[in-house]
């Protein structure tokens, strides 16, 4: 299981990359937002232990805040503005999931 939670942290972040490369459609971003928010919760479920939640909540944090910024400069060019867009679509959901987990856990421990 634990190589299943790595391969698809790899896979997630090659096809956020692949995909902003690739011409864009409103359809065929549909299926590209689907997969990578699929991936982004194989990731946080298989991943992520609860002793790691702070570090790795941390990091989405990191990784939303700087690769928003990125997609927002013109000079970079659209694919890899898409690239950055697509991360945020990977990390966000894993960040959300753990987080509600920890505040789960949070709420029920008193």
């Amino acid at each position: 299981m634990e190589n299943i939670g790595k391969w698809s942290f790899i896979l997630g972040i090659l096809l956020a990359l692949v995909f902003g490369l690739l011409p864009q459609t409103f359809a065929y971003q549909f299926y590209i937002n689907w997969t990578l928010v699929i991936l982004g919760l194989v990731v946080a479920i298989l991943n992520i232990r609860p002793e790691e939640s702070m570090f790795f909540l941390i990091a989405v944090i990191a990784i939303i805040l700087v690769t928003d910024v990125l997609s927002k400069v013109p000079s970079l060019g659209q694919p890899l503005q898409q690239a950055f867009e697509n991360t945020k679509v990977f990390v966000s959901p894993a960040g959300l999931l753990v987080a509600l987990k920890l505040v789960w856990d949070l709420a029920r421990s008193k």
